[in-house]
């Protein structure tokens, strides 16, 4: 019997699509508190007090890590958050 090859994504090696994503907002001069909490309940769906929570990290720290998981549905957040004129990057979880 001939000897059966691994494909290269089984070597064990994470890929890119197994890789975690962080959506990631920033604090910005322009947009209103209300306004930030407002944008997370409607993208991410958050509850008023969790939305606010993220609102107010981005305000004292200066970001917040607002949502986790694959890279495309990271992209598609991060795209609706510039759509509502929000501060935000995408970045490889540690």
């Amino acid at each position: 019997m001939p000897a059966i090859e691994t494909p290269a994504t089984e070597t064990g090696e994470k890929s890119a699509l197994d890789t975690v994503w962080n959506v990631v907002v920033h604090n910005d001069p322009v947009n209103l508190m209300s306004y930030v909490t407002l944008v997370f309940q409607r993208v991410f769906g958050f509850s008023k007090s969790k939305a606010e929570k993220h609102m107010m990290e981005v305000h004292n720290a200066g970001r917040s890590i607002v949502w986790s998981g694959n890279r495309e549905h990271a992209e598609l957040y991060v795209q609706q958050l510039h759509g509502h004129l929000l501060l935000s990057t995408l970045e490889k979880s540690s």
